[in-house]
């Protein structure tokens, strides 16, 4: 395969597939190892300061606001986040611009062999290449969003001065523990080597596990935001942004008279895949990636306000998900469960294109939430982008 790699080095695509094309981060391997081999041969210059972001839900949300908010300050941020929604590109940013097919090429050419060689997963790939692309533009400040847990997630392979914590609740458990106290010790390592480390409110079993293993542990405080974003969960990332961004301005990274930019451009973020929305003739399309029940009962104070009852809320998961425990949170919102099993919802599809194009006939006026992943996402936009390219995008 190497041979092959070498010799026809002409199709992102492919090289991508032959790592497997997992989504999101069903290909996990725990462990730095692979990334020291697979960084070793390239030096990285080190950023002025690098950040990591870890939690369960709004990590990238948290990610993207306080990427806004010190692009607006004036200084050459890289942004590592993800899954992406339809390209690759999206996970590696600079200045909120993803990096160009040719760069991305120029890259993997020179890392593809070692990757495959020493057995890198997708997601060691794309945190190198990120590192890498960052390193060679010389940004001043990095932002990686990490994938599984923190203590044996790639993005925990190189040191980092900023640690931020969202939120913990459930999810991943299969990698991480079945106990939230599991979940958060794994999380808990995000501050690992970190001079400064700030979290979102969490609740009292999480706090215990965070200042055990960093009891030096700052919490953002709660600030009222006028945000472009919609959801009360909205403001938490805010306010975590907020208080990264307040840090750096105390520790002189930041003029004190960019605050106010910093601010605005946290409030006029619009997080792609959260509560985005969309229009398919009369009807209005709500988006979120939503995938467990911590990030559901984060969005329940927003629903009422989307529509006072929704027509119809549609679940689609991963096969890999599941948000059973979560339908009859989400009944009092809507006039109608869709999704993908029987027991569980008033009308089922095998999928949501299908279900898109059924109901959208039956009720073209209607307004509809759907939820699922961030794949669900990308099918609703693309289908919603072929069936009606007037549509607003």
């Amino acid at each position: 395969m190497e041979s092959q790699l070498d010799t026809k080095p002409h199709d992102i695509a492919l090289w991508l597939k032959q790592l497997g094309q997992p989504a999101a981060d069903r290909d996990y391997k725990p462990g730095h190892q692979r990334m020291s081999e697979l960084l070793i041969s390239f030096k990285l210059q080190t950023p002025r300061i690098r950040i990591r972001i870890a939690g369960t839900n709004g990590k990238g949300s948290t990610a993207i606001m306080l990427s806004n908010a010190l692009q607006a300050c004036g200084l050459k941020v890289g942004l590592y986040t993800s899954p992406h929604i339809h390209n690759f590109n999206e996970r590696i940013c600079i200045n909120g611009m993803p990096v160009s097919d040719t760069a991305l090429f120029s890259l993997m050419k020179k890392m593809m062999p070692i990757a495959l060689k020493v057995g890198a997963s997708y997601f060691e790939v794309a945190t190198a290449l990120a590192l890498k692309h960052f390193s060679d533009s010389k940004v001043d400040i990095e932002i990686l969003e990490a994938g599984v847990g923190a203590k044996l997630d790639a993005t925990t392979a190189v040191g980092a001065d900023l640690a931020l914590i969202t939120p913990i609740g459930m999810d991943h458990q299969a990698w991480l523990g079945n106990t939230l106290t599991d979940i958060a010790k794994e999380k808990a390592h995000i501050t690992n080597d970190c001079q400064i480390c700030i979290s979102a409110e969490q609740n009292k079993e999480v706090l215990n596990v965070l200042t055990k293993h960093y009891p030096a542990l700052n919490i953002a405080n709660n600030t009222k935001f006028h945000l472009q974003a919609i959801g009360t969960h909205q403001q938490q990332n805010a306010s975590l942004a907020w208080a990264a961004v307040q840090q750096l301005a105390a520790n002189k990274m930041i003029h004190d008279d960019m605050l106010d930019h910093a601010k605005d451009a946290i409030q006029n973020t619009l997080v792609p895949g959260r509560l985005q929305q969309e229009s398919f003739g009369n009807a209005t399309i709500w988006l979120d990636a939503a995938h467990n029940a911590h990030a559901i009962h984060a969005l329940l104070p927003a629903l009422s306000n989307l529509a006072n009852p929704l027509d119809a809320i549609l679940v689609f998961t991963r096969e890999d998900r599941d948000l059973s425990d979560s339908i009859d949170l989400l009944k009092p919102f809507t006039k109608r469960m869709i999704g993908d099993d029987k027991n569980y919802f008033d009308t089922n599809y095998t999928t949501i294109t299908m279900a898109l194009e059924n109901e959208l006939k039956q009720q073209p006026g209607g307004t509809y939430l759907i939820l699922g992943s961030f794949i669900t996402v990308a099918k609703t936009q693309s289908w919603l982008k072929t069936n009606f390219p007037r549509s607003n995008h």
